[in-house]
């Protein structure tokens, strides 16, 4: 659920056709497995709210895992039976199969760079060498034979001479440190284990900084983890005798504990927050062993970092008085907001900023589009970056001596391309442009504001095909988030391009719950107002039928984690609004979510039950586990999760499948397809993505009345 996350979705949408014949008889209604039902009851201030299927929490069971085995064989026998199943899957593997190369980087006497081939589970690491050949020098690929661990994060020491590099297996959390020689490529010392939500950040070659919590004593995957402890790895020492530097003590309890060291080695500035959103700042001067740790904010009503050093000057980014973020200096030795100035002030605008090449880079979005511009170290500014579109920009960050910089660009039908920027002249210049079998020019994007239910304008952007008409009848994917101040710009996707080619329509609106427009618009849809949410996603797709984009035939809705959440809640409050509902991943049950390994850090965005009896009755009236309405019609539903999520545990999904399986009315088919050996999506491997996407926008066309995809795909 944190920020980082975000970009854990890479598969927002697939596939689309010609006019379905809905002449053809509708499929036998689906035999569900049988869930068994509990007495089950949890008294919350005076009300007892049965929860029957409480059972399907314990991941451990034998029982659970017959459950699962049971669902899928249900769901897989449904999706494999789609008549147009291996036509999707060629398409999408075709699609997919390009270069896809990041922006190259220094460490030490080496440039690094990240590329796949095309249909890779994981991307290969190669370096230079001083012959000016290109080495493998990380495979992800031989981690495991089926994709499933993956690369978690990689950190260089100072020299570049050491890296140390984090694995996930099987999707969960937790990681394990590797740390290895850069210059050899030889493992250097024993794993460092049981590691969670952590960066690793470099204190010189001398060791590195990470985070972790104490193992849990139940399961692993689904224990409550609520104290995050920061320790320092000296090289060549055991695990055991890592240095723990905060988070030990009562007083220094937080959920989520960071750190980083500046890049002259100066300063380690720790982060620490219960919540998603607002943090506590500290700092340790690091040229002065034994020093006292400092205190820059010590309250988490605000989320504050430093963002870079000149000597003891800092310059921290921040949102305390200044809702839209804005950068700030003070100077080290007594670091208090009282002693603050502002560098680049608040605007209309939300900040991003990142540094590189001896300047700051202010990334404003402007109704989710990006525009960038230049600073100097006084905050004078020294241009506005010419970018190469209308569109979402990420990068501009590197080392302070950094000849060139890299900035990649991309937008719902523009295939992201890599860019090299001179911070001297200003000048970009098109570094690698991906070879794909897609055509740009033959789509088009429109941003439109359309209207809540208590009259807030809401900006979506629809993309399609030129020359679409307006039928009603066009197959539409509407995709959604509302959360934790996570912004959804215009992003390209390999299976939004293969919806879009066949007459597809993908909008995104840029619901409230999000940081499109800053801290107020996130506080809008947090907690009490945590409904707003749901009336934007709804008005957004009353929006689209009433203009005619489409209808409710052919309406599909989806979204992921927080958005899974968002689906969920509008599938049981207008189940006559949409023909298909994925929710993947989602938080479905808002009475016990927070009792889930780091949940309680969501409370900021959602509240607890436990809070108080309005909060409680609040969050009771939108769960979607706990307002799945017997006699009621619901939508064909895809319930998707991975058996090792850590982060939102299955048993969401697991129970919300259920309550739909036991009481839908109508023929509309319910099924839950639980991948194996995967967790909340982040290093999910291609092969599993492109698995996943052909089931769910398979499932989502079958269900709209196509049994036959257009002609040019099959074969």
């Amino acid at each position: 659920m944190q920020k980082f996350l975000f970009c854990l979705f890479a598969f927002f949408c697939l596939f689309a056709c010609q006019e379905a014949d809905n002449t053809v008889a509708a499929p036998e209604p689906l035999t569900y497995p049988e869930t068994k039902s509990v007495d089950t009851v949890t008294n919350y201030f005076g009300t007892e709210v049965a929860d029957p299927y409480r059972w399907l929490e314990d991941d451990r069971s034998a029982e659970t895992g017959e459950w699962v085995k049971s669902q899928n064989k249900v769901s897989f026998s449904y999706l494999e039976n789609i008549p147009f199943r291996d036509a999707l899957k060629e398409r999408l593997e075709k699609l997919w199969n390009y270069e896809k190369i990041s922006a190259p980087f220094t460490e030490g006497n080496h440039t690094y760079y990240s590329k796949n081939d095309g249909l890779q589970n994981q991307s290969v690491f190669y370096r230079v060498n001083e012959d000016g050949e290109d080495e493998v020098f990380l495979d992800p690929n031989k981690f495991s034979e089926d994709g499933t661990i993956s690369l978690g994060g990689m950190s260089f020491s100072k020299s570049g001479e050491i890296t140390a590099y984090a694995i996930s297996e099987g999707g969960s959390d937790w990681r394990k440190i590797i740390i290895m020689d850069a210059e050899t490529m030889e493992i250097m010392e024993d794993t460092l284990v049981d590691i969670k939500f952590s960066g690793m950040s470099w204190k010189g070659d001398e060791g590195f900084y990470y985070s972790s919590y104490d193992k849990p004593k139940g399961s692993e995957l689904s224990a409550k983890t609520d104290q995050h402890k920061l320790y320092f790895h000296k090289l060549g020492t055991p695990q055991s005798s890592d240095a723990l530097i905060f988070g030990g003590t009562p007083a220094e309890k937080h959920r989520y504990v960071g750190a980083s060291v500046t890049e002259d080695d100066r300063y380690l500035l720790i982060s620490a927050s219960v919540s998603t959103s607002g943090n506590k700042l500290f700092l340790l001067d690091l040229s002065k062993p034994g020093s006292p740790m400092k205190t820059i904010v010590d309250h988490a009503d605000s989320d504050t970092n430093v963002l870079d050093n000149k000597g003891s000057k800092l310059f921290l980014l921040t949102n305390l008085d200044a809702p839209n973020q804005k950068i700030v200096t003070v100077d080290a030795s007594d670091p208090v907001p009282a002693n603050w100035k502002d560098l680049i002030p608040e605007r209309e605008y939300v900040l991003s900023p990142r540094t590189g090449s001896g300047s700051i880079f202010a990334e404003y979005m402007v109704d989710a589009i990006s525009e960038v511009k230049q600073y100097d170290y006084d905050g004078k500014l020294v241009r506005e970056v010419d970018l190469p579109g209308i569109g979402s920009v990420g990068g501009f960050g590197g080392k302070a001596d950094a000849e060139t910089l890299y900035y990649s660009f991309t937008n719902y039908k523009t295939p992201g391309s890599i860019y090299a920027y001179d911070a001297k002249t200003g000048a970009s210049n098109l570094y690698k442009e991906p070879a794909i079998d897609f055509n740009a020019d033959d789509y088009e994007s429109e941003q439109v504001f359309f209207t809540s239910k208590d009259g807030t304008k809401v900006p979506m952007i629809i993309t399609y095909k030129k020359g679409m008409e307006r039928n009603g009848k066009n197959p539409t994917i509407l995709y959604g988030y509302g959360g934790f101040n996570i912004s959804l710009t215009p992003r390209f996707s390999i299976t939004n391009a293969v919806w879009m080619e066949q007459g597809g329509i993908y909008a995104v609106p840029n619901l409230r719950g999000g940081g499109e427009y800053g801290k107020a618009w996130h506080d809008a849809g947090t907690q009490l107002k945590k409904q707003n949410v749901f009336d934007d996603f709804i008005a957004a797709a009353e929006y689209l039928i009433s203009e005619n984009y489409t209808s409710s035939d052919y309406l599909a809705v989806r979204g992921g984690s927080n958005g899974g959440l968002l689906v969920g809640a509008t599938m049981t409050q207008r189940p006559e609004l949409m023909k298909v509902a994925l929710p993947a991943v989602g938080v479905m049950d808002m009475l016990r979510y927070h009792t889930f390994t780091a949940g309680a850090g969501w409370a900021y965005d959602y509240g607890t039950a436990d809070d108080n009896k309005e909060m409680f009755e609040y969050l009771k009236g939108y769960s979607p586990v706990h307002n799945v309405k017997p006699g009621t019609k619901y939508p064909a539903t895809m319930v998707t999760t991975g058996d090792h999520d850590d982060r939102v545990v299955p048993a969401h999904s697991f129970k919300f499948a259920a309550e739909l399986q036991d009481k839908q009315a109508g023929d509309n088919p319910v099924i839950i397809r639980i991948e194996t050996d995967a967790g909340h999506g982040a290093g999910t491997p291609v092969s599993k993505q492109i698995e996943q996407a052909v089931d769910m926008f398979g499932f989502t066309l079958y269900n709209m009345g196509f049994r036959e995809l257009p002609k040019k795909l099959k074969g």
